[in-house]
């Protein structure tokens, strides 16, 4: 791999939390225009990344040189969130995030997408995620049409 793609990927504890939030929000609004305008403050996102997310997922962050560069949440085997820094999209940091995701997945590994969302969808494929279903989005929060998506690891081998 080329340099841009050098990162240290850890657990993410509660020092995280505001960082986790902003590119939490920065990424959502950058790649995905077409959701709904953002109701909730910068802190309190961060409230729920150390009262939600922090609690019930392990979260991974990639680090290049001391900055927080994305991270991705596991609840179980469904992959919640994986957010990059609009600034750090295309150098192979999404890919080390879902890599590390998918080594603590042994049985597969889901996740939603919107089907909008056509840069995320073509990125899991890229990485053998396959579809399971599609949905109306009556469901999610942003009632926008999404998509189940699957990898498991024999999906991988053929």
């Amino acid at each position: 791999m080329g340099d841009e793609v050098r990162a240290e990927i850890r657990l993410a504890d509660g020092a995280d939390a505001a960082v986790i939030a902003r590119i939490h929000l920065h990424s959502r609004a950058a790649t995905m225009p077409y959701l709904p305008p953002q109701k909730r403050s910068p802190e309190q996102v961060t409230r729920w990344v150390e009262d939600v997310l922090l609690k019930e997922c392990r979260i991974w962050v990639a680090v290049r040189d001391a900055v927080v560069l994305g991270y991705a949440a596991l609840g179980g085997d469904v992959l919640e969130h994986l957010y990059l820094r609009p600034d750090a999209r295309r150098q192979g940091i999404g890919t080390l995030l879902l890599d590390e995701v998918r080594r603590h997945s042994p049985h597969g590994v889901s996740l939603h997408v919107f089907q909008q969302n056509t840069d995320a969808r073509a990125f899991y494929e890229r990485h053998g995620f396959t579809v399971l279903g599609t949905s109306d989005g009556s469901q999610n929060m942003e009632h926008l049409p999404d998509m189940t998506l699957c990898w498991t690891p024999s999906d991988a081998a053929g």
